[in-house]
């Protein structure tokens, strides 16, 4: 605001300084310097002002980089909570093997998120005609670092990295305990090369057929999902229903007669550490993905934001709390820390576009999806030993199509029609085009991994003998346990 003000003076004096002026000027004793500087021309003043407006769009960059990567670095973190959360909700045998999985999520995931995944959410042709199913070019980073951005790309590559990375530890929840190591490596590697940037390029991209950065976007109404309910969490969840269901249940798990058998984790106080520092890591995946704050509008929605993701959390953690206590008589932990995660997933996708009494009530909703969902698996014999499919699946849809029944027309700066959520007055379309996202996400995810898992099983690579898995997989394929009690 000084600059601008100072460069405006400028101007003004300027305008004062006919031939007559600058007589005055030099008979009242100024040097001719001094009558020089205060009669600069207007270019002189347009080159301060230019200057000025420069500077300032320099600083917002930086100021946004800044965010950015403070926002990755809490995304990234959660791989710690996601490792912990891990640990602790499976038996102590296989924890080693958990635990590696988890560490080369971020590092394959990288690789392969750097050798093809990039390029195929984000890459644009140089021609600039991109098309609407996936990028064609920045593989390997091979056009955007040293494009015209001004360097946004470095950032912005890591920053959709580690959400990458989220969406295949959820994966490897699901299928934890009985999957063979050779497996794990070929599914996330094509979860993180292929099948999650194809989704991102049709949610996030500007070119993406459903998107709502697309100027041309579906029947004038872009998909919502500001942090990834459907584009992280259901990609990772039904790709872990996937590997759960060709997998099938670890052994023992079901009776003869078809009941659960409690396969209780080994570690509760794992499980809540890994998933205070999931919430932690939340207030970077939600408020990060506003992508910028350059000005008070964007500073208010990261605040917003933040706000509706600690109320959402802290309503799904009470209410499956209390969900357990009516239909199981405990107070569970675990649960509680399992409705956390569904409250947090549950508000995803909107917490910059929900207010304050539908971001509670999608928390309170996203208890029930988890309980019912979670129901539905053990009814089916399906055995997620994370609940990774209930909380991120099933409740990243519901996240999904929460927008499109909630999003609030003054968040969706749509005041001038009525494309916004469908209980709010608006004509419904948004929850249309909200429920067929949710649909071409599961079909694509499923239509590729399923048939992925079906042949590493029908060639003996999926899931460990019964010798490995009653040993632990630890004891049999990492060296022994990882707790040394000598």
């Amino acid at each position: 605001r000084a600059r601008t003000s100072h460069a405006h003076v400028f101007i003004t004096m300027a305008s004062w300084c006919t031939a007559a002026d600058k007589a005055a000027l030099a008979a009242s004793g100024l040097a001719e310097a001094a009558v020089s500087v205060l009669c600069q021309s207007h270019e002189s003043a347009d080159r301060r002002m230019l200057s000025d407006e420069v500077t300032l769009a320099g600083l917002a960059s930086a100021n946004n980089t800044i965010f950015l990567l403070f926002a990755t670095a809490l995304v990234f973190f959660m791989q710690s909570g996601f490792a912990m959360l891990c640990a602790g909700s499976i038996r102590a045998k296989n924890v080693k093997n958990i635990l590696l999985k988890n560490v080369l999520d971020a590092a394959v995931g990288a690789i392969f998120w750097y050798l093809f995944g990039y390029g195929i959410a984000f890459g644009v042709p140089g021609d600039g005609n991109s098309n609407r199913f996936m990028g064609e070019a920045d593989f390997a980073l091979g056009i955007s670092a040293v494009g015209p951005s001004g360097g946004n790309d470095w950032i912005w590559f890591l920053f959709q990295w580690s959400f990458a990375a989220a969406a295949a530890t959820i994966t490897s929840g699901a299928m934890a305990e009985r999957t063979q190591f050779a497996a794990y490596l070929g599914y996330s590697a094509l979860l993180t090369g292929f099948v999650y940037p194809v989704v991102v390029h049709w949610c996030w991209s500007s070119d993406g057929w459903i998107s709502s950065f697309n100027s041309s976007k579906w029947s004038g109404v872009g998909f919502i999902d500001l942090a990834g309910s459907g584009v992280v969490h259901m990609v990772g969840g039904f790709a872990g229903l996937m590997g759960a269901i060709m997998l099938g249940p670890r052994t023992g798990r079901f009776g003869m007669n078809g009941q659960p058998v409690p396969m209780p984790g080994h570690n509760a106080t794992l499980t809540v550490l890994g998933t205070f520092v999931l919430w932690v890591g939340w207030y970077g995946f939600n408020p990060g993905s506003v992508y910028a704050l350059k000005d008070l509008g964007s500073a208010e929605q990261v605040g917003r934001s933040a706000v509706m993701t600690t109320l959402a959390a802290a309503t799904g953690g009470v209410a499956t709390l209390f969900l357990h206590r009516a239909f199981n008589k405990v107070w569970d932990l675990v649960a509680v820390c399992n409705g956390i995660l569904a409250g947090l997933v549950s508000i995803t996708a909107g917490c910059a576009v929900l207010d304050i009494y539908m971001a509670l009530f999608a928390g309170f909703i996203g208890a029930f999806v988890l309980f019912g969902s979670s129901k539905l698996l053990l009814k089916l014999r399906i055995d997620d030993p994370l609940e990774a499919f209930p909380v991120h699946g099933a409740c990243g849809m519901w996240g999904v199509l929460a927008v499109g029944l909630f999003a609030k027309e003054k968040y969706l700066g749509d005041e001038n029609n009525d494309r916004y959520g469908a209980l709010m007055g608006g004509n419904g379309r948004l929850f249309g085009v909200q429920l067929l996202g949710c649909v071409a996400i599961i079909l694509w995810t499923c239509g590729i991994l399923g048939p992925f898992f079906f042949v590493l099983k029908q060639a003996g690579l999926l899931r460990t003998s019964a010798e490995e898995e009653a040993a632990g997989l630890d004891e049999s394929k990492h060296g022994g346990s990882a707790y040394n009690n000598a």
